[in-house]
C-alpha cells in the first residue's frame, strides 16, 4: 500500500529508519525481550493454538539450526545490497511474506517456537548481541537442583512451557531466552528471577563456547564493514578495482566478491591471532579452542559498530518517519530529514565504538582469566585493529539511504 518511493513510504520508514536502528539498543537494555513481543512469534503462537502439532523439532534443525540462521542472515544482507530490499517497499513486503510463510509452516508441523529458535535470522543476531545485554534470567541453584516438577521447561496451568526449549537449571547464557516470563509464572518455588547485570558479563562465563557463535561474531564484524563501505564515496572506486580482477562490471558479481572478502577477513584475522597467542603460551591450548573462546570478545564491538551504523540512519533520516506518518492523513511535508548535523553524528558514532572497544578489551581480559599482558596482547591488538577500522570508516562522509 502507498507509494513505491521508499523515501515517502510509511512502511519502509517505520521498518528500516525506526525499528531496525533501534533494535540493537533493545538488545543492550533488555536482551531478547523483543522476541517475546515479536509479531512473528505471536503469529506462531496463534497458528499452533488452532492448527499446531506437538511433533518435536527435527534433529537436523536442532544440530544445524544456528548454521542455517547464520546462512539466512548472510543471504538477507547480500540480497539487500544486490536487490535493494531496504530501498524497495515491494522488496520489504516479499521478505516479510517469506518469513510469514516459514513461521506458519514450522508452527503447523512442530512444537513451540521452532522457527524462532532454529531459523529466524534476527533471532541469531539477537542471541549473539543479548549476551552483552543488561538483563538476565536465572534460577536459584540450591532450589533448582532439588526441583522435581521442571515446570519452567514443561509449563503448568499458569503458563506454557518455555517456547525456546530452555531449562533454567542448566542455562548459562541469555542467547536463547526471550524473557517472556513463562518460567517465572510456572515455577512453584519462586526460584526464577529477571535481574540486571553488568553488560558483557556473560561473555566470559560461558561454559561451552561454540564455533558457530564465534564465527558469527567475526562474520558480523565483516558485514558491518561492508555496510559502511557501500555508503562511502570510494565504493565505486573499490568496485572498479574488483572489476579489474573479475573482468566484469556486473554489480552482483563484484559486490559478492567484496562481501565474501569482508566476511572472511575478520575470521582469518581472528584465526591468525589465536595462532600467535597459542605460540606465545607454549602450545598449551589448541588454536581452535582459542578461536572459539576469544571469538565471543568481538561481540561488544559488533554491537557497537552495528549500533553506530544504524544510528546514522535514524539521526540523518529521522524526520522521514514523521513526514511519512502525517502523509497518511494527506498532509504533505518535506525538507531536510536530518535531526543533527553530520559532525555531531560522527562524534556519537566514535563514542559508541569506543564503548564497544572497552567492552571487548575487558572481555578479552576476563576470558583470558586476567592473564599477563604478553599472553593476551595479540587479542588486545586485534580488538584495537577492528576499532580503528570502524573509526576510520565512520570518519568518512556517508550517503543517505532515503
Amino acid at each position: 500500500m502507498g507509494t513505491v518511493n521508499p523515501s515517502r513510504n510509511f512502511g519502509t520508514s517505520m521498518t528500516w529508519v525506526l525499528w531496525w536502528p533501534i533494535i540493537p539498543v533493545l538488545f543492550i537494555v533488555a536482551g531478547r525481550f523483543w522476541c517475546a513481543v515479536c509479531p512473528f512469534g505471536k503469529l506462531s503462537d496463534l497458528v499452533r493454538k488452532f492448527a499446531g502439532s506437538e511433533k518435536p523439532t527435527p534433529k537436523f534443525l536442532k544440530k544445524y539450526g544456528i548454521w542455517l540462521i547464520d546462512l539466512f542472515f548472510i543471504m538477507i544482507t547480500w540480497s539487500d545490497h544486490v536487490w535493494g530490499i531496504v530501498e524497495s517497499p515491494r522488496g520489504s513486503g516479499y521478505l516479510l511474506l517469506v518469513l510469514v510463510t516459514m513461521v506458519v509452516i514450522t508452527s503447523v508441523f512442530y512444537e513451540r517456537r521452532t522457527f524462532c529458535k532454529n531459523l529466524c535470522f534476527l533471532g541469531g543476531l539477537a542471541g549473539n548481541y543479548s549476551r552483552s545485554g543488561m538483563l538476565e534470567l536465572c534460577g536459584t541453584p540450591d532450589i533448582c537442583k532439588t526441583c522435581k516438577t521442571q515446570s519452567c521447561f514443561k509449563g503448568s496451568e499458569n503458563a506454557e512451557g518455555c517456547p525456546m526449549f530452555q531449562f533454567v537449571r542448566t542455562m548459562d547464557s541469555s542467547a536463547e531466552c526471550n524473557l517472556c516470563g513463562n518460567c517465572v509464572k510456572s515455577c512453584p518455588n519462586n526460584s526464577i528471577r529477571i535481574s540486571p547485570r553488568v553488560p558483557t558479563q556473560e561473555l566470559w562465563g560461558i561454559k561451552k563456547p561454540k564455533l558457530e557463535h564465534a564465527s558469527l561474531a567475526a562474520v558480523i564484524m565483516g558485514i558491518v564493514f561492508v555496510q559502511n563501505i557501500t555508503m562511502l564515496e570510494i565504493w565505486e572506486d573499490i568496485l572498479g578495482v574488483i572489476g579489474s580482477f573479475t573482468g566484469t562490471t556486473n554489480y552482483t558479481v563484484n559486490f559478492s566478491v567484496a562481501f565474501v572478502i569482508s566476511m572472511i577477513l575478520p575470521i582469518l584475522l581472528l584465526l591468525g591471532t589465536a595462532k600467535v597467542a597459542t605460540l606465545l603460551k607454549g602450545n598449551e591450548e589448541k588454536v581452535k579452542e582459542n578461536f572459539v573462546r576469544f571469538g565471543y570478545a568481538i561481540i561488544p564491538l559488533d554491537l557497537a559498530g552495528h549500533l553506530a551504523h544504524n544510528l546514522f540512519h535514524i539521526i540523518t533520516e529521522g524526520k522521514a518517519i514523521w513526514f511519512n506518518t502525517v502523509g497518511l492523513f494527506g498532509i504533505n511535508m518535506s525538507g531536510d530529514l536530518s535531526l543533527l548535523s553530520g559532525s555531531s553524528v560522527q562524534w556519537i558514532q566514535y563514542a559508541i565504538v569506543f564503548l564497544g572497544f572497552v567492552g571487548s578489551m575487558y572481555t578479552v581480559y576476563r576470558i583470558g582469566n586476567k592473564g599477563p599482558l604478553k599472553q593476551l596482547a595479540p587479542y588486545y591488538f586485534f580488538m584495537l585493529l577492528l576499532t580503528l577500522a570502524n573509526i576510520y570508516l565512520f570518519s568518512l562522509p556517508m550517503v543517505h539511504r532515503v
